[in-house]
């Protein structure tokens, strides 16, 4: 992959010297996000290359290596949709499995004019959108052990970064109305940028543990903005879909929410996005909606993904598959103590009120669980907890086995299968081996009523009192009445570091919040 693509790019300028002015007066230029050094999605999928030419023109776009032309596209420049009144212009590759480095050339006619632009160090690949609030944003600077994942940079050459700038808009753009970080190979600069600036420690280490096991090229667009809420992210069909057309932003949204109104990140920081070509997406976001449209989340973020899904797919011209994997953190935690219980609704939003994933509401989605990697003592403050290489390896074992199918990976945590009452105990039968690291006397609760009257229903601790292989029992002496229900880690904050009662035996993964009837 190293080799340098030495006599196609003398080629390439030799071209740009004889005919790089015919067409000076001309405008031709690819997309904002490409560039030199990028990474494009690999096969099965058929990468776009897109950008601006002058309407009538034809558009040639060859791909180079050392042994000469590669594959040759060829298209028109039509429309006018772009800013400025240029037209857009946009090939499919032929499909081309991971490799590189390889020199794309496009080139501009119309009439006696000749336009030529290249970008070179082009690999194959697959490569990830990366989206959400602060918790995606933090740096790698920020992170636990700092200074040594940043000494990791130059380990990766394959791995390929790119971030969207901060902006918003009233209506959907075509394109990014501004870049962080143009295309470039990982350093400890570009990592460690600064605080919630670049690059996204998330991402970035969920694209390691990927490019460690895959050893090809891995692409990482990061499009985050701190401090949002998902109506900024969603579209406006998202939003009728779900009740909130109309629904603007105002002075009574929480503190320390950022305030944009409804699809105005969507508008400018991923709907341009749409005709790339992604293998998958990773979300961590979910705290701004804690106190903000908290009972719609279990409705917006399944139709958000879904919405995503359907626009990338038409965008790429079908090259971005239709339910391309879509994997998000379950949000860590924030207070001790709090008088709500909005963590925990929106953990459970978070599965489309499911508590697993996939599932039948979210399909091709995996979840990484957080809640037992809170922070007390994380100088960005509690919300947000510094332990980002645990969030990106639970991640990445979610990507092993939705995105790439491979069958022998335990990425869920335990979850009930079988719920049942006997001589005041009830007994949980999950669907993996535990390790109960606890007896806890309060992180299970059930709901215990005196009358079929619902407003006589009260939430009392319910003790562990035995575990087995894959079975606990628990305690129902506090009940006085009709069990109606039962839930565990219904709390903000339900465990010390990673010491929630509950994990996977074999893969370590904590058990999720439930709420069962």
């Amino acid at each position: 992959m190293a080799r340098a693509v030495r006599w196609s790019l003398g080629l390439a300028l030799a071209m740009l010297w004889v005919y790089g002015g015919h067409g000076a007066e001309s405008r031709f230029y690819f997309g904002s996000y490409y560039a030199s050094h990028m990474v494009l999605q690999q096969q099965p999928s058929r990468a776009v290359i897109w950008g601006y030419g002058v309407v009538g023109a034809t558009v040639t776009v060859s791909l180079w290596r050392e042994h000469g032309n590669y594959s040759q596209q060829i298209t028109a420049v039509s429309g006018d949709i772009s800013p400025g009144n240029a037209g857009v212009w946009k090939v499919l590759l032929d499909p081309i499995h991971a490799n590189g480095p390889f020199l794309v050339m496009a080139e501009q006619r119309i009439a006696a004019a000749v336009d030529i632009i290249t970008l070179e160090d082009v690999y194959f690949g697959d490569v990830w959108l990366c989206g959400g609030q602060s918790n995606m944003e933090m740096t790698v600077l920020q992170i636990m052990n700092a200074s040594q994942e940043l000494s990791r940079a130059s380990y990766f050459p394959y791995i390929r970064l790119f971030q969207a700038g901060l902006n918003e808009s009233a209506e959907e753009l075509t394109d990014l109305a501004s870049i962080a970080v143009q295309w470039s190979a990982p350093t400890a600069e570009i990592l460690g940028k600064g605080k919630f600036t670049s690059f996204s420690a998330v991402c970035w280490l969920f694209g390691s543990y990927l490019y460690e096991k895959l050893q090809y090229p891995i692409g990482l667009v990061e499009s985050c903005w701190g401090g949002t809420t998902i109506e900024a992210w969603s579209s406006k069909r998202v939003l009728s879909k779900c009740g909130l057309n109309g629904v603007s932003d105002n002075n009574e949204m929480p503190e320390g929410v950022e305030h944009h109104q409804p699809s105005a990140l969507w508008n400018a920081m991923i709907y341009p996005l749409k005709r790339m070509v992604f293998k998958g997406a990773i979300w961590y976001q979910g705290e701004a909606n804690t106190d903000w449209h908290q009972a719609e989340y279990n409705c917006t973020f399944p139709a958000m993904i879904e919405d995503w899904r359907q626009v990338f797919h038409e965008g790429s011209g079908g090259s971005t598959e239709v339910n391309f994997p879509f994997g998000f953190v379950q949000l860590s935690t924030y207070h001790h103590k709090i008088p709500d219980d909005s963590f925990p609704w929106i953990r459970w939003h978070q599965t489309a009120d499911l508590g697993y994933a996939p599932n039948p509401k979210m399909r091709q989605t995996f979840m990484a669980v957080a809640m037992d990697l809170g922070d007390e003592n994380s100088p960005y403050g509690t919300i947000h907890p510094r332990y980002k290489r645990d969030v990106a390896y639970r991640l990445y074992l979610g990507a092993r086995a939705i995105a790439y199918g491979d069958t022998g990976v335990v990425f869920q945590g335990p979850f009930p299968k079988h719920i049942q009452v006997k001589n005041k105990e009830l007994s949980i039968v999950y669907s993996q081996e535990l390790a109960v690291l606890e007896l806890s006397e309060d992180i299970f609760e059930v709901n215990c009523c005196t009358t079929s009257n619902t407003s006589s229903c009260n939430w009392v601790p319910s003790p562990i009192v035995n575990s087995s292989f894959n079975a606990l029992s628990l305690s129902l002496k506090q009940c006085q009445g009709k069990m109606c229900g039962v839930r565990y880690a219904w709390k903000e904050w339900p465990c010390a570091l990673k010491k929630c009662p509950i994990y996977d035996k074999h893969s370590g993964l904590p058990a999720p919040t439930f709420l069962l009837p």
